[in-house]
């Protein structure tokens, strides 16, 4: 079981910030299981695939800050030019925190 901190949809790609639950969170099958009921209605809907293979992960160490990545992955549509703030961009948030809380509690 995973937390979603953070999330954030691009036109081509997402970002997610997740945290492991218990000792037996599998990242591995969670990204699998995501992407096959993601992509299956996608399928359904579209007709295509939504997915290429495989993902790019990264682990945070315990000095990381979760709440700064998060507003670095929420701050991803104005870096890429698609909204002035992450307020405006609808395709983001957060399961644990408040958009306006991580934009506003952690200093840049």
């Amino acid at each position: 079981m995973f937390a979603i901190l953070a999330y954030c949809f691009m036109p081509d790609h997402v970002h997610l910030l997740v945290e492991g639950l218990s000792e037996t969170s599998d990242l591995k099958r969670f990204a699998k299981m995501a992407k096959q009921r993601s992509g299956a209605s996608h399928a359904l809907s579209v007709g295509g695939p939504l997915w290429q293979e495989g993902y790019w992960e990264t682990m945070l160490r315990e000095a990381d800050d979760s709440r700064t990545i998060a507003r670095y992955i929420m701050e991803n549509p104005v870096r890429a030019g698609l909204v002035a703030s992450p307020l405006q961009y609808p395709f983001l948030g957060s399961d644990m925190w408040r958009v306006t809380q991580i934009l506003e509690d952690v200093a840049r």
